[in-house]
């Protein structure tokens, strides 16, 4: 596939606004690994391949299972997710295929009940941040397989 257009060098400050938004949800208190699985399912519904390879890359060198990541896409079938996984899954979904969805009232509830108010705001947040990207992406056709993930980094430094 060849790139279409290389969308930061074109607009830098969308893409620093947009990164903004990932530092905001990445300061809350959701956990890491949560929002990788987020963004896994987000860019699996949306056939974006740099974002699949960016993500599954930053959830091993996070700690991530090998198992759980291959079974992301059938997490309902797959015993290794816990509720509250689930329940993010759930609401990925249901926000990144919203006008299929309709965001429905029992997935927000489930929601509702395993995330307090600020963090159901992040991961909302979250899945708006990576369906935008998915859509920058996927539009502009960016390469894939080059990506190098520095989230070990992170994880040694204590953060």
């Amino acid at each position: 596939m060849t790139a279409r257009l290389d969308y930061g060098a074109e607009l830098p400050d969308a893409v620093k606004a947009m990164s903004g938004l990932e530092k905001v949800v990445e300061s809350s208190t959701l956990e890491p690994l949560l929002l990788e699985l987020v963004k896994q399912r987000a860019s699996q519904i949306n056939g974006c391949s740099y974002c699949l390879d960016m993500h599954t890359k930053d959830a091993r060198a996070i700690g991530e299972d090998e198992q759980r990541l291959h079974l992301v896409a059938v997490w309902r079938e797959a015993p290794f997710f816990t509720p509250r996984e689930r329940t993010a899954l759930a609401w990925t979904e249901a926000i990144t295929l919203l006008p299929a969805t309709g965001a429905p009232d029992d997935v927000y509830e489930a929601m509702a009940c395993q995330f307090d108010p600020a963090e159901q705001v992040a991961l909302t947040l979250a899945i708006v941040a990576i369906n935008g990207w998915n859509r920058l992406a996927v539009g502009f056709r960016r390469p894939v397989g080059s990506y190098v993930s520095h989230r070990h980094q992170e994880l040694a430094a204590g953060r």
